[in-house]
């Protein structure tokens, strides 16, 4: 199932890209997908069991990419309520400025007006009827800084709870930098530790481990085509969906690069995202935020577009093109490719445009 590199393909050709690529990948059981008749000789039972190691440690990989990922997707949202918080400070601190302003003018103006009492100046009064006139808008400036007081005690508040949630915020971005430094130390650790066990070989043996890899996924796909799963799966695309396969289609050969959303790499679920963010759909980041907040689809009834969330621990994620086949970007070393959708543990479908 080899990619196409840095070609980018119209809706129209990236369908047919993706027809024909399906039918040559998913013949029917018994051709393409049948199982090897021969016994394993001793050395690829080796080999079978580093494979394994292999396939452990990038699972790992990704489980700890989509910690990662979750942690990275947190911290943006988490710096935006604290840049809209330092905003919202700011601007009551300017507003309880002003009204600070304001009751000082009034308490200046009380003080130069001699505290002398309403009746005592009534009665000391030349014109009776203007002191009464001007006794009724010092009442009406007495509502007023009353008013004033109660809106300054009021931003006062404001600002207590401002800079509350604004420190809340921080730990919470600090605790999530820990999150994403540990997963990021998780991360290279196993991907090394794969390199290491792949770097040992000598290419002959390199090449036979692909073809484990290959013959191993293509037993899986075989088994799950024998299910006949495929003959009630005849949901047609809708056009956000074509538009997300013709996206993520164009992207094959990219190679696979962990915590990347395009353009010129991705990991598995910076591929999907990205493919429905170009259809128009926004939605969540990683496969397990995917598999948790999208609405769930039977497997006999998903259509192309849907996304099929592998494993148990929804680490993996692939955009099903139709006939029995996602696009996905498959771990570090690989490419953005092609493959059968039952060609590893699924968990689930999921519909972006339900």
């Amino acid at each position: 199932m080899a990619g196409v590199t840095g070609k980018r393909h119209s809706t129209t050709t990236a369908v047919a890209l993706v027809c024909a690529c399906a039918a040559a990948v998913l013949a029917a059981p018994g051709t393409a997908f049948a199982s090897p008749a021969e016994p394993t000789p001793p050395s690829n039972r080796s080999l079978e069991k580093v494979r394994k190691e292999i396939e452990r440690l990038y699972r790992e990989a990704g489980t700890a990419t989509d910690a990662y990922n979750a942690a990275e997707e947190k911290a943006e949202k988490q710096s935006e309520e604290i840049v809209r918080l330092a905003r919202a400070i700011d601007k009551g601190q300017t507003k309880l400025d002003g009204l600070k302003a304001r009751a000082g003018a009034a308490a200046r103006a009380q003080y130069r007006g001699g505290g002398v009492p309403d009746e005592a100046r009534l009665m000391l009064s030349d014109n009776p009827s203007r002191f009464l006139d001007g006794a009724g808008r010092l009442r009406q400036g007495q509502h007023a800084t009353k008013a004033m007081l109660t809106e300054m005690s009021r931003t006062q508040a404001d600002l207590k709870t401002y800079a509350k949630d604004a420190s809340a915020q921080w730990k919470r971005l600090e605790a999530g930098r820990k999150a994403k430094a540990e997963a990021k130390k998780e991360i290279k650790k196993k991907i090394a530790a794969a390199e290491k066990l792949e770097s040992r070989m000598e290419k002959k043996e390199r090449d036979r481990l692909r073809k484990l890899e290959e013959e191993a996924a293509l037993r899986q796909q075989s088994a799950w085509v024998d299910t006949g799963i495929l003959k009630d799966a005849k949901g047609k695309a809708t056009s956000p969906g074509k538009k997300a396969i013709a996206f993520a289609t164009a992207q094959i050969g990219k190679p696979y690069v962990w915590g990347a959303e395009g353009p010129k790499s991705y990991d598995c679920s910076g591929l999907t995202s990205q493919a429905w963010a170009a259809a128009g759909k926004g939605i969540p980041r990683t496969s397990q935020e995917q598999w948790k907040r999208l609405p769930r689809v039977d497997v006999k009834n998903m259509r192309p577009g849907d996304l099929i969330i592998y494993h148990k621990d929804a680490s993996h994620v692939g955009l099903y093109v139709g006939d029995g086949a996602i696009v996905h970007a498959p771990r570090p070393g690989r490419s953005v490719t092609l493959a059968g959708a039952g060609s590893m543990e699924i968990l689930g479908v999921v519909r972006p445009d339900k």
